[in-house]
């Protein structure tokens, strides 16, 4: 959990290999994420296990079912990663110190208070996207994005595309526990310090800190999603397993109707999903960051970390190029010699 700012990107830059790897991880998985949250709601596809919610959604609404709320989940995912990427620094800044270094603790704390604030300004997205996976995507009740919003706007009030917010904030502190309780045993099991991972290492790290804090607040996200779904305007109240009024009475409704271990229903496909879209988001993150610093000059190839010969990479991409602006300013102002003035 050190950060170290790579001032050789700009803003924009840093916002666009984001985006284009989480777009691209999260369309890949989004079948596993399909599957999931259809576990977590209740809905009749997935009353057999794990691979037979596959099957039972492929035979009743084709392949394309499988990317159901994908493109609104993609939609989300520019504005919540500029507002969590803006306030993570902002936090971060007021605690960094001379070194470029901040705390484990700190740095974990900074990314739960970054992503409430992210989620805040995009959770009628996220309701939305939980509606769309919902229903049946060959009887659809919602057709599109705005025609959703306007909907639920218009028939059930703002507060529903705001319900289940509070368990965003209250499943943060278990997660950022379990990402704590990872990281601050990472030297022991790898035996060296942070500060020398390797890519792999903080591969497997990440997989594991998300495993664990994931199945923490995961009773937190499956109480979210059923609030999300329900509603009495719609086919079956939406799909969800169990009828309650409230949040805590969804959970009570949970554990008396269906158990305690209902409270973790989708958990394999969580499970499942945790590496490949990890490892998708940090290769496609890599290979955009790569682009990018050839781009500005900092590498010899898109291909290769490698620096170039002569470029001072301490400089940010507008100080670089004000640099070489002024390089070839200067050879071009520079006197020529002539003949006669190699004669004298």
């Amino acid at each position: 959990a050190t950060v170290r700012k790579d001032d050789r990107l700009t803003s924009s830059q840093s916002l666009l290999c984001v985006g284009f790897a989480g777009i691209f991880s999260k369309t890949v998985t989004s079948p596993l994420e399909v599957v999931k949250i259809l576990s977590q709601i209740g809905t009749f596809h997935c009353k057999r296990g794990f691979l037979h919610s596959f099957v039972f959604v492929y035979q009743n609404e084709g392949l394309r079912a499988f990317w159901k709320g994908n493109m609104v989940s993609c939609l989300r995912l520019f504005p919540y990663s500029a507002i969590h990427l803006a306030t993570y620094k902002n936090i971060i800044h007021l605690h960094i110190d001379e070194l470029g270094e901040i705390s484990q603790w700190r740095a974990i704390v900074a990314g739960g208070l970054a992503g409430i604030s992210a989620a805040l300004a995009t959770y009628p997205l996220e309701v939305v996207e939980t509606r769309f996976i919902a229903q049946n995507c060959r009887e659809p009740t919602h057709k599109g994005l705005l025609d959703s919003l306007s909907s639920v706007y218009r028939n059930e009030g703002l507060q529903a595309l705001y319900r289940g917010f509070s368990l965003t904030i209250v499943g943060a502190v278990p997660f950022s526990v379990g990402c704590y309780a990872v990281y601050v045993n990472l030297e022991k099991l790898w035996q060296e310090r942070h500060v020398r991972f390797t890519y792999l290492q903080n591969f497997i790290n990440g997989c594991l800190a998300a495993g664990v804090a994931q199945t923490l607040s995961f009773p937190f996200e499956t109480v979210k999603r059923k609030m999300q779904a329900q509603s009495l305007l719609l086919p079956h109240c939406g799909g969800v397993d169990v009828h309650f009024n409230g949040m805590i009475d969804c959970f009570r409704q949970v554990i008396k109707n269906k158990g305690v271990m209902a409270l973790w229903s989708g958990l394999t496909a969580n499970m499942v999903k945790i590496v490949p879209y990890f490892g998708l988001l940090f290769s496609c993150f890599e290979m955009c960051k790569q682009v990018c610093l050839y781009r500005n000059g900092y590498i010899i190839s898109p291909l290769s970390y490698k620096p170039k010969p002569g470029v001072d990479q301490s400089l940010g991409p507008y100080e670089l190029q004000e640099f070489k602006r002024n390089l070839r300013n200067r050879k071009v102002q520079r006197p020529q010699n002539t003949s006669i003035g190699n004669r004298w």
